[in-house]
C-alpha cells in the first residue's frame, strides 16, 4: 500500500433532499430561536461561581428570561481577556457549563417518520434531551453526531430540545471554543431511508475512455414491517446534465433491519478532479417503496488517482504534486470558534493566493462545510483525529475518553469525510505520548482502513525514534513533525527506502505584523532579542521556538532530500491562544529531549508564570489573526509558486529614529537577481545562492525616502516593489473583500481599515481608535486588529488599529438594501463605504 496507493474515491457534500413530496423526507437546518444560559464560573468576575440549577432539561422549565440566540454560538469570544486566566487557551472565558434550549412543533403528519438531530460540533462533553428524557451524550468537542428524537417527539405538541455542554471537564492546549459552534440539523425520513453516511462511492477503475463508479448504499428500514424495495442512481456533470443511470436493483428488508447494496456505474470520458480543475460530478440515489419515491439523496463526487511513492513523491492522476500546505486550527480569529461558510472560504482564498495546495487539519476534525469549500477549490487536505490517545498532554484532555470514545470518535470522521475528493490522507494524531506503543497506532490504523481502505494512514511523528520502533509500521506515510535533524538518518537508513515520507509539520516561524527590531538576528527565541520587553516577535522572520526553524531553513531540506513530499507549515492563520514563546505551557516540553535544553526552558517558563504576560493569540501565522498578510506570505508566494513574478521589499521605510543607523533589507521573490535602489542610488545587485531563499542587503544605512527593488529571472525582468517614507497619518481608508454579498443572515464582509497619509499609502506605525458606525441591513459581529497582545473586545464597534491596520466583519440580514459603513477617528478624515445586500 506505500509504494502504490490508488485512491478512488467520491465525496458527499451536505445532504440534500429532493423537494418532491417534502413532507417524506427533509433536511433542516436547526440554527436559529436557541435560548442560551452559562453557569459555572463566572466569565467577567475571577473566584465567583453562577449556581447551576437543577432541571434545566425539563419540558416544562421557564426560560423565557434566558437570551436568545441562532447558532453557531461560541460563549466565550464574547470575553472579556482576563490575566487570569491561561494566555494557553487564549486568556478568554471558555470554561464553564453552558445550556441551550429550543421549542419546536412537529406535525401528526410525521407520526410514521423518523426524526434525528444532527450537531455538526458541539464543545464539550454534550449531553442532549428532549421533552425531559435523556437522548444522548457526545464528550469530543469536534467530532459530528447523530441522535435519533422519535422515541420522544410529542407529534403535534410543543417539543422542547435542552443541550448541556460542560468545558470545565475539558483541558485544551489552544483555544478550542465554546458552546454549539457548529451548524446543527434537524432531518426526517421514511421508516426506509438511507442511513446516516450511508453512501459511500469509489471509482476502481478509471482510464481516459471510462471510470467505473461503485456505490455502496445503506439502507436502514426502522418500521415494523417488512419491505420490497428498489433502487438506481443516476451520475450529473457539474453542467446538471445527466451522464450515466444505473440499472435499477430490488431488493427486500426485513423489519428494523439494515442492509448494503452495491450499484455499478461506467462514465464515459470523465472529467478528473486535481488541485488545477477540481470537476465534481453528482450521484442522485432513489429509494422506492411501492413504486413510491421515500428518500433521495445527493452526494457529490469526483475522479482521480492518488499514488504515494518514496522516489517519486505524491502522485495526483499521475503527476508529482509537492504538498505546498499550511497546518490550521479551527477558530475564525475575532470570529472565535463560532463557525461561518465564508470566514473559512476567505482563509482559503488568501491561502491559494499564496500558493497553498494543502491544508491539516490540526488536531482535530473540521466543520464539513470546509472540506465542501476544499472540494470545490482544488485544496487537499490531511484530515487529523486526535491530539492525544490514552497518555494525555493535559489533565483533561483527549486522553480521558479515549478507551471508550476512540472507537466511535474516528469512525465517524472516517464515515463523514471518506467521500471527500479533497480528503487524500487520514492522520490518526498528532505528537501523541503513545509513540512508543506501535500496537495501538496500528490498531487506529485499522480501524481506519476498515472505513475507508481507499486513503493511507500517517501521524504527527515527534519523536526522532519513532521511524525505528515499529510505531512507523501502522502507518502507509510516514510524517516527521519538525526533527530536521532527524531527516538524514531517515533517508540512508535502507529498511526505510521504500516508504513514503511528508514533512508533516514545519518551521514554526514566530513573527507579529509589521514589527521589526534591531539587530537582525537568525536563530531560537529567547528573551534577549530585541521585541520581548514589548512581547511582540519580529517580521523579518528569523526567530523560531528551539524545535523549529525559518521558512529558508525547511526550504534547504526539501532541496536536499528530493524524497520529501511536501509540508505543512506551523501554521496559516495566527490563531487564539498558544502564543509562544510567551506562554507558560508545559507542554512545550514535550518538543526537547535534550536534558539541558529542557532545564533552559524549564527556567523559561517558571519565569513566564510570575510575569502578567499579554500574550494571547499566536506569533506562528503566516497570516495574522485578522488574515492580513505578514511578509512570511511573500516568502512562501516566491518558493510556492515559482512562475509568479512578484517581489516584496521589508521593512517598512519610516525610520526617523534610526536616520544614519543600519536598517536591514531583505527582498523576499520568486526572481533570482535583484538591485536595490535608495533614492534612485543603486546599492548593489545581488543574486540567490545555493540554498537562499531571500536576498539580503544587511549594510543599508537609514535614510528616508523611497526604496526600490528590480527583480530578473534568469537575466530577464521580472518584477519590482517599492516601499516610501511616509507623510503624517491623515485618513482613513475602507476596502471591503466584496461589494455584494446574499440577504441570509449567515453571509459575511470584511472590510480592512487602512490608516493612510496624503498620497494613500499606508502609515506602518499608526495605531489610531477607529470608531464606526453602521446603517442599513447589515451588523458589525467582530472588529479586531491582529495583535497578539491587544485585549480590546471583538465585539464591539471601535478598535486601535495595530502598525495601520485594522479590520471590521459585517454580517448580513435577510432583508436586501445598501449597507453603509463609516470609519472615523480624531484627527483623520472620515471614510464611508457601500456594499449591497441582495436576495
Amino acid at each position: 500500500m506505500r509504494n502504490l496507493l490508488i485512491l478512488l474515491f467520491a465525496f458527499q457534500s451536505l445532504i440534500l433532499f429532493s423537494q418532491e413530496k417534502s413532507t417524506s423526507f427533509s433536511r433542516e437546518n436547526f440554527n436559529n430561536d436557541w435560548k442560551f444560559e452559562r453557569f459555572g464560573p463566572h466569565p467577567e468576575e475571577p473566584g465567583k461561581v453562577l449556581a447551576e440549577p437543577k432541571g434545566l432539561e425539563a419540558k416544562a422549565y421557564n426560560d423565557n428570561n434566558w437570551r436568545s440566540l441562532n447558532l453557531p454560538h461560541d460563549w466565550s469570544i464574547e470575553g472579556p481577556f482576563r490575566n487570569d486566566l491561561e494566555n494557553n487557551t487564549g486568556l478568554l472565558p471558555w470554561k464553564g457549563i453552558g445550556w441551550y434550549r429550543k421549542h419546536f412543533n412537529v406535525s401528526e403528519n410525521d407520526k410514521e417518520k423518523q426524526l434525528f438531530i444532527d450537531f455538526d460540533g458541539a464543545m464539550a462533553n454534550a449531553q442532549v434531551w428532549l421533552n425531559g428524557k435523556f437522548v444522548g451524550e457526545w464528550p469530543y468537542g469536534y467530532t459530528t453526531f447523530r441522535f435519533n428524537l422519535t422515541p420522544y417527539v410529542d407529534f403535534g405538541k410543543d417539543n422542547v430540545i435542552a443541550v448541556r455542554l460542560d468545558t470545565e471537564k475539558f483541558d485544551s492546549r489552544w483555544y478550542p471554543g465554546a458552546g454549539i459552534y457548529r451548524n446543527v440539523w434537524l432531518t426526517k425520513t421514511n421508516q426506509v431511508h438511507i442511513d446516516h453516511w450511508g453512501t459511500y462511492i469509489t471509482t476502481p477503475k478509471i482510464t481516459e475512455g471510462e471510470a467505473t463508479v461503485d456505490i455502496q448504499v445503506t439502507l436502514k428500514n426502522s418500521g415494523n414491517k417488512n419491505s420490497n424495495i428498489k433502487l438506481k442512481t443516476v451520475i450529473y456533470n457539474s453542467d446538471k446534465k445527466e451522464v450515466a443511470t444505473s440499472k435499477t436493483l430490488s431488493s427486500s428488508l426485513s423489519a428494523q433491519s439494515e442492509k448494503t447494496i452495491g450499484l455499478g456505474i461506467v462514465v464515459e470520458k470523465p472529467l478528473l478532479w486535481d488541485t488545477e480543475n477540481p470537476n465534481l460530478y453528482q450521484a442522485r440515489t432513489y429509494i422506492y417503496e411501492a413504486d413510491e419515491l421515500v428518500h433521495e439523496e445527493i452526494t457529490s463526487f469526483g475522479f482521480r488517482t492518488l499514488d504515494f511513492t518514496a522516489n517519486e513523491g505524491f502522485l495526483l492522476n499521475g503527476k508529482t504534486v509537492e504538498i505546498k500546505g499550511v497546518c490550521l486550527h479551527h477558530d475564525l480569529g475575532p470570529l472565535g470558534a463560532s463557525f461561518n461558510t465564508r470566514a473559512a472560504e476567505r482563509q482559503l482564498e488568501i491561502l491559494k493566493e499564496m500558493g497553498c495546495n494543502s491544508i491539516r487539519t490540526s488536531h482535530n476534525p473540521p466543520a464539513p462545510e470546509v472540506l465542501d469549500l476544499c472540494d470545490k477549490m482544488g485544496i487537499l487536505v490531511q484530515v487529523e483525529a486526535f491530539d492525544t490517545w490514552q497518555k494525555g498532554k493535559m489533565e483533561n484532555d483527549y486522553h480521558i475518553n479515549f478507551d471508550t470514545w476512540h472507537v466511535e470518535d474516528l469512525r465517524a470522521m472516517v464515515l463523514r469525510d471518506r467521500n471527500h475528493p479533497s480528503v487524500f490522507m487520514w492522520s490518526i494524531g498528532n505528537e501523541v505520548p503513545d509513540q512508543g506503543n506501535p500496537e495501538l497506532a496500528k490498531k487506529l490504523a485499522n480501524i481506519v482502513r476498515m472505513t475507508d481502505p481507499t486513503r493511507p494512514v500517517t501521524a504527527g511523528c515527534d519523536w526522532g525514534d519513532t521511524a525505528y520502533n515499529g510505531f512507523s509500521d501502522a502507518l502507509d506515510v510516514f510524517g516527521y513533525n519538525y526533527n530536521q535533524g532527524s531527516y538524514e538518518k531517515f533517508f540512508k537508513t535502507p529498511e526505510l527506502n521504500e516508504v513514503p515520507f511528508i514533512a508533516n509539520e514545519t518551521s514554526s516561524c514566530l513573527s507579529s505584523r509589521g514589527e521589526y527590531f534591531f539587530p537582525v538576528e537568525f536563530g531560537p527565541a529567547n528573551d534577549n532579542l530585541p521585541g520581548f520587553g514589548i512581547f511582540q516577535m519580529s517580521s523579518y522572520d528569523t526567530q523560531y521556538p528551539g524545535w523549529g526553524s525559518t521558512a529558508d531553513m525547511q526550504f534547504k531540506l526539501h532541496d536536499q532530500y528530493p524524497r520529501i513530499m511536501g509540508e505543512y507549515v506551523w501554521t496559516g492563520f495566527d490563531y487564539l491562544g498558544e502564543p509562544t514563546p510567551y506562554n507558560s505551557d508545559i507542554t512545550n516540553l514535550l518538543y526537547y529531549k535534550d536534558p539541558a535544553q529542557k532545564a533552559a526552558l524549564k527556567k523559561h517558563l517558571d519565569e513566564l508564570k510570575v510575569m502578567v504576560v499579554p500574550s494571547r493569540s499566536s506569533y506562528f501565522g503566516i497570516m495574522d489573526l485578522c488574515g492580513f498578510k505578514k511578509d512570511r506570505f511573500y516568502l512562501y508566494q516566491a518558493r510556492w509558486r515559482p512562475d509568479f513574478p512578484m517581489a516584496h521589499i521589508l521593512p517598512h521605510w519610516n525610520w526617523s529614529e534610526r536616520i544614519g543607523k543600519n536598517v536591514p533589507v531583505h527582498v523576499y521573490t520568486s526572481g533570482n537577481e535583484a538591485e536595490l535602489f535608495l533614492n534612485g542610488k543603486s546599492l548593489g545587485k545581488k543574486k540567490k545562492g545555493e540554498f537562499e531563499y531571500r536576498i539580503m542587503w544587511d549594510e543599508v544605512v537609514y535614510k528616508p525616502g523611497e526604496l526600490k527593488v528590480k527583480v530578473w529571472k534568469n537575466g530577464k525582468a521580472w518584477a519590482e516593489d517599492i516601499v516610501k517614507t511616509t507623510a503624517e497619518a491623515s485618513k482613513i481608508s475602507l476596502v471591503a473583500d466584496r461589494k455584494k454579498i446574499i440577504a441570509d443572515g449567515k453571509d459575511l464582509v470584511f472590510v480592512t481599515v487602512n490608516i493612510e497619509d496624503k498620497d494613500n499609502q499606508l502609515v506602518p506605525k499608526s495605531d489610531n481608535i477607529i470608531n464606526f458606525e453602521i446603517e442599513g441591513p447589515g451588523e458589525i459581529i467582530a472588529v479586531g486588529n491582529g495583535d497578539p497582545t491587544s485585549h480590546e473586545p471583538f465585539i464591539a464597534k471601535k478598535h486601535s488599529a495595530f502598525n495601520g491596520k485594522c479590520l471590521v466583519i459585517i454580517r448580513s440580514t435577510k432583508q436586501a438594501g445598501t449597507i453603509k459603513l463609516k470609519a472615523q477617528s480624531k484627527g483623520l478624515k472620515d471614510s464611508r463605504i457601500e456594499i449591497q445586500v441582495r436576495k
